[in-house]
């Protein structure tokens, strides 16, 4: 049976909690890594997207492995002080963070003075799932297509509401994005966090919810939050009716955001091997890829070279998709 996110993050937390608790210290006899705790960081707060797969994650390393994993969160200035934090740790493998492309290739071209440049100073040991963006509104809204936002938009330019997690993010660009694409104006009203964007649409406090699957999955399965398209080129397995933009008439359109787990520059090669060994081999199991699929989220491994080169190729590439944005920081 599929559990709703906010289910689903309250077992995890719980597990996460007594795993930290009771599992052992150190690593079976005849393993070099971990012979501690391994604390993987969360630089979101609890309820989001990026909290629940860390939970999930680390839960699976625990149970399988004996490992124990202990996820802290870290959360403030769109994820960037969870990832100063990681910078800042020693290179040796037991501080990993749970990394995506809000704080990692956005955030650095909006905080100009961050101590850190995420291509030189962390290294990417392991891509755990890729989400689209959804809009979404709620059950009682007046919009049941994303022609009617459309439509509303080009009759009052301005007028309609979209809340995201904040200025700047993936989420808050895919909706500024939309809008472009469509030659409609939209209003963004900037959240501290998904939780928050979530709570006002659905009391209709916004007009829409531009949001990750997996911090809306949830409210959705419940009925009360009517999705309306997904920003993926193609359809979110765990939301298999719900059209893409793409197919709603803007041929092409494509923004998705991913996580993965980072640690600092320098970690040994042989503790990045076995962790992204490891975390590929949970991806590959299938109550794990289902539990991330109930999340809206799509699992998908790598190497980390290939993580790297992800992270690298798009770095580069949302530059200039964050300076035409004009998104600021307020």
């Amino acid at each position: 049976m599929i559990r709703t996110a906010i289910s689903f993050a309250a077992l995890a937390f719980a597990l996460g909690t007594a795993t930290a608790q009771t599992a052992p210290s150190a690593a079976p006899p005849g393993n070099a890594y971990p012979a501690k705790p391994v604390r993987l960081i969360v630089p979101f707060p609890p309820g989001g997207g990026t909290d629940i797969l860390s939970r999930l994650v680390a839960t699976k390393l625990t149970e399988t492995l004996h490992w124990t994993v202990v996820p802290d969160n870290r959360a403030g200035a769109g994820g960037t002080i969870g990832i100063t934090e990681t910078v800042k740790a020693a290179p040796t493998g037991y501080d990993l963070v749970m990394g995506q492309k809000d704080n990692l290739v956005v955030a650095p071209y909006l905080y100009k003075n961050l101590p850190w440049d995420p291509t030189r100073d962390l290294v990417a040991i392991a891509h755990v799932a890729y989400t689209p963006v959804i809009i979404a509104t709620s059950a009682n809204s007046r919009f049941k297509t994303l022609a009617d936002v459309v439509a509303a938009a080009r009759a009052e330019p301005g007028k309609v509401t979209y809340g995201s997690p904040g200025n700047g993010t993936t989420i808050h660009l895919a909706g500024d994005l939309f809008e472009k694409a469509a030659g409609i104006k939209l209003s963004h009203i900037p959240y501290k966090g998904s939780n928050p964007a979530l709570m006002d649409a659905m009391a209709g406090n916004v007009d829409l919810l531009v949001s990750s699957v997996p911090s809306a999955m949830g409210q959705i399965k419940s009925g009360k939050l009517r999705p309306l398209a997904v920003t993926s080129i193609k359809r979110s397995s765990s939301l298999p009716d719900v059209p893409t933009v793409a197919e709603s008439g803007y041929k092409g359109f494509d923004v998705s955001s991913w996580y993965g787990i980072f640690a600092p520059a320098g970690t040994p090669a042989g503790v990045v091997a076995t962790v992204n060994t490891e975390v590929n081999k949970l991806l590959a199991q299938p109550d794990m890829r289902a539990a991330i699929q109930a999340q809206g989220a799509e699992p998908e491994s790598m190497s980390s070279a290939q993580f790297s080169t992800l992270l690298k190729t798009d770095y580069a590439k949302w530059k200039g998709i964050v300076e035409a944005s004009g998104a600021k920081i307020e």
